[in-house]
């Protein structure tokens, strides 16, 4: 025995991203800030030497969940 489905027409599909008339929006309203000159990262091995050091030596063990790279908690 087949099952009947319900036959949706497409103008009662829901609407999924909103109109394009507000894209950008935010980006254009925040205020725009030079860049800053930044010290050269160091590249080859001297950037897998930090990245270990920075993932293993200096971390701190504690209780609770592991703090993500980007984490601002101190």
């Amino acid at each position: 025995s087949r099952r009947k489905r319900k036959q949706r027409s497409k103008s009662t599909m829901g609407k999924v991203h909103g109109s394009l008339a507000r894209a950008g929006k935010v980006r254009g309203q925040t205020p725009k800030v030079a860049k800053q000159d930044k010290k050269k990262k160091p590249r080859g091995r001297a950037h897998k030497r930090l990245q270990h050091n920075r993932r293993f030596v200096t971390a701190v063990v504690g209780f609770g969940k592991k703090r993500g790279p980007n984490s601002s908690e101190k």
